[in-house]
């Protein structure tokens, strides 16, 4: 009898906290949380120091040709441009991704792994954390010129 109430007790806390109040989903009047507690924009731009949309122009050679001697260094160990490899491919990755979530993935690769539902896939997929690189924000941005180069 006493497993009984002990059962029954259990039961409705569960259900009566499965409803909850939804106006704790809403971060801000501007971000409304999703259920994975990410914002929209961390969503489809990532988790990390961009938190706004990049104001990108025309491809800067120079700033490109220093992001492929980074790319060449410290991605192509785990990524080729064409193929799966320990890492995905990075030639098409701006068809998938957009250019602040390159660069908070290049910047916050441990935040992202963790919470972010897509990075949490390709995980999954590739069995393979991406470490953090350590790069500055300025390096970081000459690796996404390179590879908006490398796409075009």
């Amino acid at each position: 009898m006493k497993c009984l109430i002990v059962l029954s007790s259990m039961l409705l806390c569960i259900l009566l906290s499965c409803g909850g109040d939804k106006s704790r989903n809403v971060a801000s009047k501007d971000s409304e949380v999703t259920t994975a507690g990410l914002t929209e924009f961390e969503l489809e731009n990532g988790i990390g120091p961009v938190k706004e949309k990049l104001q990108l122009s025309a491809i800067d050679p120079k700033l490109a040709a220093k992001g492929e001697e980074i790319w060449n260094l410290k991605c192509s160990p785990c990524h080729k441009l064409n193929e799966r490899y320990i890492g995905p491919p990075h030639r098409e990755l701006l068809k998938k991704r957009t250019p602040e979530f390159i660069m908070n993935m290049i910047l916050n690769p441990e935040e992202m792994q963790k919470k972010h539902p897509e990075v949490k896939k390709l995980l999954s997929e590739y069995l393979s954390v991406m470490p953090n690189q350590n790069l500055s924000y300025e390096d970081a941005r000459a690796v996404l010129e390179f590879l908006r180069f490398v796409s075009k």
